[in-house]
């Protein structure tokens, strides 16, 4: 899990460092670029509750990369800060749950009672998934194992999203999500009682 978690630090820094230099140079802050992040996911939530989710699909792709690009800049200028972590830890919680939020009033204006039940699960589990990091982390205990975090939901969302007008496309995806999420969740209780078993 450690080479998954470096990959995913490794992809993010080269993605993000050229954008990253040219806002190095203006006066906008960590904090601003988070709070646009949320207002980005706040839209998609908006378009997915009309309806639209196939137009979600790339607003939440477009919000996604900011979500990476505040943390990297705050490291890049040197404004990294406590407040600042926990900011940004709460917004995300935030974007992500305006988005499932829409797909729950989705599912239920379409009557959808699986929908509105896996959605449910997908959002229990993801807040779950943070919790538990948050916790050990909190006891002084490392914890980023997992298979299925933020940046491989916000993924495979995206995709079920731009998949929507196929079929059941989005809620199978959803399915997907729900599952390993839960598996992560598993994956992290397992690791943190190993930790504490042996510490």
């Amino acid at each position: 899990m450690t080479t998954l978690n470096g990959v995913r630090r490794t992809l993010g820094y080269y993605l993000t460092r050229p954008l990253v230099r040219l806002l190095a140079r203006t006066p906008i802050t960590p904090n601003v670029i988070t709070w646009f992040g949320v207002l980005i996911a706040a839209g998609a939530g908006v378009l997915i509750a009309l309806g639209h989710p196939f137009a979600a699909g790339f607003v939440v792709l477009f919000g996604g990369f900011f979500d990476t690009i505040d943390g990297a800049l705050a490291r890049y200028t040197g404004q990294t800060s406590r407040f600042g972590a926990i900011l940004d830890s709460t917004l995300d919680r935030l974007a992500e749950a305006v988005v499932l939020l829409g797909l729950m009033v989705m599912y239920a204006g379409q009557q959808s009672t699986a929908g509105v039940v896996v959605v449910g699960i997908v959002w229990v589990a993801s807040v779950l998934v943070s919790y538990i990091r948050a916790r050990a982390e909190a006891m002084g205990l490392e914890c980023e194992v997992g298979l299925f975090t933020r940046p491989e939901r916000v993924v495979v969302l995206v995709l079920g999203l731009l998949l929507s007008p196929i079929g059941n496309a989005l809620l199978i995806t959803l399915c997907v999500i729900a599952t390993l999420s839960v598996v992560t969740v598993a994956q992290r209780l397992l690791h943190v009682w190993r930790l504490t078993k042996t510490g």
